[in-house]
Formats: C-alpha cells, structure tokens, sequence
C-alpha cells in the first residue's frame, strides 16, 4: 500500500506592493531557435505582471536589454528567453546581468550554461550516481550509424544544446538515421544520441527548494513532439501524474538532479519511467515556457497558485534575501 504524501509548500509571496519590484524588462524573443514560444511566453508574463501592477515592459533580445540597461532604464530582469546562442538559457546573459549588478531571475551562470548542454548535464548526474540513459556524444562528423549499433536501437538523436524539440529525431530502425545524418551535415554544434526509454513521461516543475507537483504528458501521437508541445489540444496533462511513493520518489529525484546541475531559482526536469530500470533523468529546463500549453503553470495551479502569482514569485526570486530586507526598507 502506498504512503500519501503532502502537497509541497511553496512560501507566500515577500513583496507586498508591486512598486519594490522597480522597472522590470521582461525579457522575450531573441535569436534562438525557440524565438516564437519565447515571445508567447514573455506576452503572457507580461500581461500577468502588469495586472498586478508591476511596471513590466518588453523587452527584444539580449543586445536590447543591455542597450537599455546602459542607461539605466531597467532595475531588473524577468527572463523568459529560451534556448542558447541569442536565447537566456546558456550563462551568456547571467554573466552579463551579473557584471553590471542588475538582478535576474532562474538560475545562475553555471547552472544555466551546465543545463543548457545536456551531454555534460548527463555526465554529472551519471557523475552523482543519478538515473540517466546510456548516451553517446557525437561530434561534427562522428559515425552516426556505429554509434548506434554500439548503443542499440531504438534511439533518440537530438542536438545537445537546442530545447523545445528542435531538431530531434527518432530512431526505430537503421534506415531512420538518414533524415538525422542530413541535418547532422549542417550543424555545426555537437549531438546527443541517447537510449529510448519506453514508458511514461513525466515533468516536475522546482520552485527554490519544492518540487511542484508531477505531471504525466499523454500525447495522442506516438512521442511529444512540437506539435505535441505547442500547437495540438489533444495532449492529455495529469497533474498529479502518480502517487504515494512514486510521486514522492519522482520529486526528490526531480530536486537533486536540478541541485546536482547548479540550477535555482525555478525551472523544470523531464524525467522518463521505463517499464524495466524505473525512473531515468532526461534534461533541464531553466527557463520553461509560460505558453497556455506550458506545464509548470499547470502544476502550479494544482497547489492553487494561479499564474499571476506564479509570475509575481517567480519574480521575487531575484532578490537575495538581504536584497528583500532592503527593498521593503525604502
């Protein structure tokens, strides 16, 4: 018989009036390959913070922002960038932000740079002694077929630093490697090729130290792919996705992988239940989407914080503690 667990504790909001905040950039779009369900997912931001008051403003891109903080427009940063290269997920913007003293939210350099590259994420948590499936790194011009003859189908081949399925491939026979040897031709960065686990999915939002309920993804086609993600309506969300010990399991695991990579703040692990090893640890995300289709607001509305108030925390997470100490001061 299972145990039941209790709902996870997230605090009541610091800041009582929305003035403390200052002039906040919320930070959308770029030049990621995420661009689009950025700019979704900053509108939304937007409107959430604005409707409680916040002077929130949008802001396009990483070279915009640090225009406007040049002078001086800005006092912090709601980040909802997605992706790297012009996307706010791989330590480039935390070490700019953080150069020019100007707080953000999510995660610091190292956890968001570390988590952006998911081959090296996967080393520290095989590192750590964390669950993840057997992976090989493939270089630019590295023998796609050996390595997953040496790995064994299925397998699923992805880039290692993209997010929101960009360029993900799924592998069932050998003659499926064509169409990922192609776009492997033209990208110069490095490949993941990873064992297909097959069984649930799950993701578990993390707010500071509480992993958010669990919420199992039940798409209508065979796998969760982009359509799945961001445009069908017939992807089944169940919130909380397990259980007694299962879901306390899949949180704590969820939490160390988030703490083991450097990540804080907020974000979110995609973590897979195979049918013979049990739980395996997929990637990170430190910056989620925020899209009416997004999965931490869903798990946040399961505890009863809505998504105006999940904004507004999420928000607060740019304070230090001392630096809330000081701003309810003035």
């Amino acid at each position: 018989m299972s145990t039941a667990i209790s709902q996870p504790l997230v605090a009541a909001p610091k800041i009582s009036e929305p003035a403390a905040f200052g002039r906040v950039a919320v930070l959308m779009g770029g030049t990621s390959a995420e661009r689009e369900v950025s700019l979704d997912s900053g509108r939304n931001v937007l409107a959430a913070l604005r409707a409680r008051g916040v002077d929130a403003h949008p802001v396009d891109g990483i070279a915009a922002l640090l225009e406007a903080l040049s002078a001086k427009r800005f006092d912090r940063v709601f980040n909802i960038l997605h992706g790297n290269k012009g996307g706010g997920e791989d330590g480039v913007l935390q070490g700019a932000l953080e150069a020019i003293g100007v707080p953000y939210t999510g995660s610091g350099v190292l956890g968001s740079a570390l988590s952006m590259d998911k081959i090296r994420t996967k080393q520290v948590w095989a590192s750590e002694g964390l669950p993840t499936p057997k992976f090989a790194r493939l270089r630019h011009g590295d023998d796609m077929r050996a390595a997953a003859r040496a790995l064994g189908l299925p397998v699923f081949v992805k880039p290692s630093c993209e997010g929101s399925s960009v360029g993900v491939f799924r592998i069932l026979a050998e003659a499926d490697l064509a169409q990922a040897e192609a776009f492997a031709a033209g990208y110069a960065g490095e490949l993941l090729m990873e064992q297909m686990v097959v069984g649930d999915e799950f993701t578990v939002g993390i707010f500071g130290d509480t992993a958010l309920p669990s919420i199992r993804i039940v798409p209508a086609g065979e796998w969760y792919d982009y359509h799945a993600k961001y445009i069908a309506d017939d992807t089944q969300y169940l919130c909380p996705g397990l259980e007694g010990d299962d879901e306390a399991t899949v949180r704590d695991l969820a939490l160390r992988a988030f703490r083991a990579a450097g990540c804080s703040g907020w974000g979110r692990v995609d973590v897979m239940r195979d049918r013979r090893s049990g739980f395996q640890l997929i990637e990170i995300n430190t910056a989620p989407g925020m899209t009416s289709h997004s999965l931490v607001p869903k798990a946040a509305g399961q505890i009863g914080i809505d998504f105006e108030t999940l904004c507004w925390l999420i928000l607060e997470t740019s304070f230090e503690n001392a630096g809330v100490a000081e701003v309810r001061e003035r």
